[in-house]
């Protein structure tokens, strides 16, 4: 459910980009959608309202999903209000570079890195598994702010706007699986009661 909920914004900011040019009226109000610019004020809002319903729900909010609200909002506005794109195609390398650097440095901060900060609690590894994990996230989230940067220079507004949709899901799911693949080989030598 939550991880729905995390691509709800993403996927409303794809619909109405789809919608450039159709006028949408209700209750007597009427707006024309002007493509990429419609569609990040659609994400902000979608954005923001997914924290509020993440709060109603869980009563909490991770700290990830509050950057995101603040990455978002603020590029988003700056698109807004200079009325360029720029700044909303810029927002998911930047905001991937910063994680990619505070993970890097988690290597050298402390006994703990980010990784192991983060899921050391749930479960048990060797500190050669945190630090291959961890490298393995740093590595992920520079490649993807990479591979923005190529798309959106390199390919149309509309290319873009797919690509954002549809790497976010495929990131998502290949990060997913390769963390489990380098984890599941040390779950068997878990005590019963930190696999529950």
């Amino acid at each position: 459910m939550r991880q729905l909920l995390e691509f709800l914004p993403i996927a409303l900011f794809f619909i109405v980009y789809q919608m450039d040019g159709d006028t949408v009226t209700l209750y007597g109000w009427s707006h024309t959608i002007d493509g990429i610019f419609t569609a990040t004020a659609v994400l902000m809002a979608a954005t923001v309202l997914q924290l509020l319903l993440t709060w109603a729900i869980t009563r909490q909010l991770e700290k990830r999903l509050l950057w995101v609200g603040l990455a978002v909002c603020g590029f988003g506005a700056a698109t807004l209000l200079l009325h360029n794109e720029l700044f909303i195609m810029w927002k998911p390398t930047i905001f991937n570079w910063a994680l990619a650097l505070a993970f890097a440095a988690s290597q050298f901060i402390g006994k703990r890195n980010l990784m192991e900060r983060t899921l050391g609690s749930q479960i048990q590894l060797p500190h050669r598994v945190w630090t291959r994990l961890n490298l393995l996230w740093v590595a992920h989230f520079s490649v993807v702010g990479a591979l923005n940067l190529v798309v959106a220079y390199g390919y149309s507004e509309a290319t873009w706007v797919s690509y954002k949709l549809y790497s976010a899901i495929l990131f998502t799911v290949l990060l997913t699986g390769l963390t489990a693949w380098m984890v599941a080989p040390h779950l068997k030598d878990q005590p019963a009661e930190s696999q529950e």
